[in-house]
């Protein structure tokens, strides 16, 4: 499983590693060509970082582990769904709690943390980021429309879970599609967050999130 995630993976001068993507598939359905995704301009010859710069760039990769352990605590409820200890109601109900359930999930995630690391922003959305770094750095629109792309088929993906676990309480003793949709979630966000990573870390550690913030 490699695409553009690691055309940015090495990034010694910002000091921050992106995280990679989970190197195989489980689920056998592809919603997207990992191959196709754009890559965006490298950083500009003689580029500095501040250490602001690179806490911003860090930021993201914090949130982003954020939402891998989220994932990891949907594959670990519908294992307990599976045992028994929880039922598939009481799973419907914490995955909706959960970050990753949010609207904009993505940048909605982003807001929750980092707000309260910047006083007064209340919300960073995909009307707010992505413009920013359009606008910052020639090139990264392609990267942005991808991104922005991913978002709403990962929150499809979210949605399918939902109506998995619906079914399940239709036919408590069915576990295939619920299964099956966890695994194509896990294969599109881990997918995603390493795309994402290797996309911005640089772009983000030379802009910031929104204007004027470096």
């Amino acid at each position: 499983m490699r695409g553009t995630e690691d055309t940015v993976a090495d990034q010694p001068e910002l000091g921050l590693t992106p995280t990679p993507g989970p190197g195989q598939w489980l689920s056998p359905v592809r919603l997207w060509d990992e191959d196709a995704r754009p890559a965006g301009p490298p950083a500009p010859p003689g580029t500095a970082y501040s250490t602001r710069g690179r806490a911003v760039a860090r930021h993201l990769i914090q949130i982003h582990d954020h939402l891998r352990s989220e994932l990891a605590g949907v594959r670990d409820l519908i294992r307990q769904v599976r045992e028994g200890a929880v039922s598939a109601a009481g799973a419907r109900s914490a995955i909706n709690d959960m970050t990753m359930r949010q609207n904009d999930w993505a940048l909605g995630a982003y807001c929750a943390s980092y707000c309260s690391f910047v006083t007064g922003h209340h919300s960073l959305e995909d009307e707010a980021v992505f413009p920013h770094l359009r606008a910052a750095e020639d090139g990264l629109a392609p990267v942005m429309d991808r991104l922005a792309d991913e978002h709403k088929i990962i929150h499809q993906v979210l949605t399918d879970v939902d109506r998995a676990l619906v079914e399940h309480l239709r036919n408590p003793t069915d576990f295939t599609e619920l299964e099956q949709a966890v695994e194509l979630l896990t294969d599109t966000l881990l997918s995603h967050l390493a795309y994402e990573e290797a996309q911005l870390i640089g772009p983000l550690a030379r802009h910031g999130f929104y204007r004027g913030q470096l």
